[in-house]
């Protein structure tokens, strides 16, 4: 609560500081703007940038180091026998950052009092008690160095975000003044303005850029700790999944074969389902359909891509399931035994693919030039045959790009397979048996307390790097060709 106060106070500063740059240029040329470098407004803009920019700056920066200098200064002080007496000191950390929330709660509610709460040597049954009667739920019992360490987090957090609120208020007090003192009739205020703005705008385009190499970094550094403790053979050439989270995974069956089948096995049944209808819908509504009906068409079947995937999921789940079920099982064929199947999480995720096939290769179709479509009419060719002999030769390269595109998005998914595909890591060729995929295992992996110095929990991030190497060579195949072909037609 305290850092959204200290966001609405330095906004607030920013917007005051907008109006006195503002009038302050003004004045000081008797209201003639003619005597100013800038408009009036740049003047404002410049006050108001900086009292807002550096504050938010220092805010959001101070937010991200807060957390990790606490944690790392913690976990330091925490003796190893405390350590010991759980499976790992991240374990431990979880335990005492949840204990000095729950003091929080407590201290708010009146169960405990403040000072009780910051006695080193207050009783436990004292604080287990205050806790049952705040209605916090303990997962573990309350040990003394695991409560001194969460009255220490709790001290250290609450000083770090009032000493946080001071620094970001004086920053922000402090660029108002150096704004205003700045606005003089010569200060060149537009280009300051601008030249921030120019700055903000490749700071809001770096962060998405740093995003992705810290998501990369981060599968990369633990996907070589995983393989430190896992030999690299056995997990990729494995035929076996059975994690057993007995130990350091000695007993544990970690092979990503059967999963890259299921998964690669599932995409495939999807892109069977969702191709030849994308594919005919896209060359229906650009080639046959008049304007009223692709005008109302095309935004109903993009209404698909909008669906969540849990709703999906669900769809899998009661109703396409317990259908092929119905046909397929023991009452009908007796090759399919229960709903959770291949073929149920194939077909759903077919469905849901449909927008991506039939969008992008509408637009592709409709890009290929009319030209070519009058100079095959003019041959004497139908129009069924230009279509088969000339448009969709044409586009072909980015049809197929829309399918790779399709084909990534299919491996990606997780929620309909999770509720439709079933759990079982198994490589077989009947489509009507449950399997699964390494984005189910991802989540499965890590769900739950995870030792994340375990393989059993690191082999979540192995999963990942392998699944986003599949990926990214799709899309650069995808983009590569559909690149290919725009500067073939544009």
């Amino acid at each position: 609560m305290l850092v959204l106060w200290a966001l609405l106070f330095i906004l607030a500063l920013s917007a005051t500081g907008f109006f006195l740059g503002r009038q302050r240029a003004l004045s000081l040329v008797n209201g003639d703007q003619r005597n100013l470098h800038s408009m009036p407004k740049y003047y404002g803009s410049n006050v108001a940038l900086k009292a807002l920019v550096p504050a938010a700056l220092l805010l959001v920066v101070w937010s991200i180091a807060q957390p990790l200098y606490v944690n790392y200064s913690i976990s330091s002080s925490i003796p190893e026998s405390a350590v010991s007496e759980t499976s790992s000191l991240g374990l431990l950390m979880a335990e005492v950052r949840r204990v000095a929330d729950g003091l929080d709660s407590t201290v708010a509610q009146g169960t405990i009092s403040d000072e009780l709460a910051r006695d080193p040597n207050a009783d436990l049954n004292s604080i287990t008690e205050g806790f049952k009667s705040a209605g916090q739920i303990l997962t573990s019992e309350i040990t003394r160095p695991m409560l001194q360490a969460a009255q220490s987090y709790r001290s250290m957090r609450r000083d770090g975000r009032f000493y946080m609120i001071i620094a970001v208020v004086a920053l922000s007090l402090l660029g108002l003044i150096w704004g205003i003192r700045e606005t003089q009739p010569r200060f060149r205020a537009r280009n300051v303005v601008e030249n921030g703005l120019k700055v903000l705008l490749i700071s809001a385009a770096s962060i998405a850029i740093l995003t992705t190499i810290g998501i990369v970094l981060s599968l990369i550094f633990n996907t070589y700790e995983f393989f430190t403790l896992y030999p690299a053979s056995d997990f990729f050439f494995g035929t076996s999944w059975a994690p057993s989270f007995s130990g350091r995974g000695g007993s544990s069956d970690l092979g990503i074969l059967p999963l890259l089948w299921g998964t690669l096995y599932i995409s495939l049944v999807a892109l069977v389902v969702a191709v030849p209808i994308g594919l005919f819908a896209a060359i229906y509504l650009s080639e046959y359909a008049g304007p009223q009906l692709r005008a109302m068409a095309k935004p109903m079947l993009e209404v698909l891509a909008g669906i969540p995937t849990i709703v999906y999921g669900l769809f899998a789940l009661l109703t396409v399931g317990p259908l092929l079920l119905a046909v397929f099982g023991d009452e009908g064929v007796g090759i399919m035994q229960a709903g959770t199947a291949v073929m149920t999480a194939g077909l759903v995720m077919g469905i849901m693919l449909i927008p991506f096939v039939s969008s992008l290769s509408d637009d592709i179709i409709n890009a290929v030039p009319q030209s070519m479509r009058d100079g095959s009419y003019a041959l004497g060719a139908t129009q069924s045959e230009t279509i088969k002999k000339v448009v969709l030769p044409a586009a072909l390269p980015g049809i197929v790009g829309a399918i790779l595109l399709a084909a990534s998005r299919a491996i990606g998914e997780t929620m309909i397979v999770v509720l439709g595909a079933g759990a079982a890591a198994r490589m077989s060729l009947n489509p009507f048996e449950a399997m699964t995929t390494v984005t189910a295992k991802i989540v499965s992996q890590l769900t739950g307390d995870a030792d994340f110095s375990s393989p059993e929990a690191l082999v979540a991030f192995a999963l990942g790097m392998t699944l986003f190497v599949i990926t990214l060579g799709l899309n650069i195949i995808a983009l590569y060709i559909v690149r290919k072909y725009r500067e073939q037609y544009e």
